[in-house]
């Protein structure tokens, strides 16, 4: 299997480890929908969905109260959701979502890992042929037709649903702007939303040899690593 085989391995074992990294980052998306719309889950669907992720990430509950009422203080600084676009190695597209306090550092890191590991920075919108963003929600799929279920979700703006087998989980991609209308509907249905947000899904992949997808994932690994990141999507098949 070589190489790129034992790196993917030892990256997921990695990634499996970093859950403070995820605990961090579900804060900061706690920050920025309480700054948007308030701390009351009740009225903040968005909020509602991040509960909702933590909860599926094992994030404890006074975790997630303590990051609610932090959210709400005026001692808690704002964080921009910035978007950079670029290409990995061997023509990979990269998008990166940041939620940063500090822009200037953000972007320097961001350009030093891509100009140090062999990919490019680019500008804002450069890639948006390559992905389509998705609203993605995740129900447990025990007891529902799916069938049923995607006519019932389609008017709502629902494009596809699929069957995660290794989670026994209903995947529901829906259009961007759908994602108020797809929870609203699941939850009041009462189905158990085990995941709840945006994606970037690649409307092609691009296959490489297993050194050359070493290459791409050392380099994701280590803008992953960064506090100001929050999710990088890329069209590596």
């Amino acid at each position: 299997m070589g190489r790129a085989f034992e790196y993917r391995k030892a990256r997921k074992m990695k990634r499996w480890g970093q859950m403070a990294k995820t605990f961090t980052r579900i804060g900061k998306d706690i920050v920025i929908a309480v700054k948007a719309a308030g701390p009351d889950p009740d009225t903040n669907g968005r909020l509602r969905a991040i509960i909702q992720n933590a909860k599926a990430a094992n994030m404890p509950k006074e975790n997630v109260e303590r990051a609610i009422k932090k959210a709400s203080s005026k001692e808690q600084e704002d964080y921009k959701e910035i978007v950079y676009e670029g290409y990995a190695p061997h023509g990979i597209g990269l998008v990166i979502e940041t939620a940063t306090d500090n822009l200037n550092r953000t972007v320097a890191n961001i350009r030093s890992y891509l100009n140090k590991l062999g990919g490019s920075l680019g500008t804002q919108g450069m890639l948006d042929f390559m992905f389509t963003r998705k609203s993605v929600f995740r129900i447990p799929a025990e007891g529902v037709d799916m069938e049923d279920l995607e006519l019932e979700l389609i008017d709502l703006g629902a494009d596809e649903l699929e069957l995660d087998e290794e989670t026994n989980q209903i995947v529901i991609y829906g259009d961007f702007t759908a994602f108020g209308a797809l929870q609203k509907y699941l939850e009041e249905k009462g189905y158990e939303l085990k995941g709840a947000e945006f994606e970037r899904i690649p409307t092609d992949y691009k296959e490489l040899t297993d050194d050359q997808m070493a290459d791409v994932e050392k380099l994701i690994e280590r803008i992953e690593e960064d506090d100001d990141v929050q999710m990088v999507y890329h069209n590596m098949k």
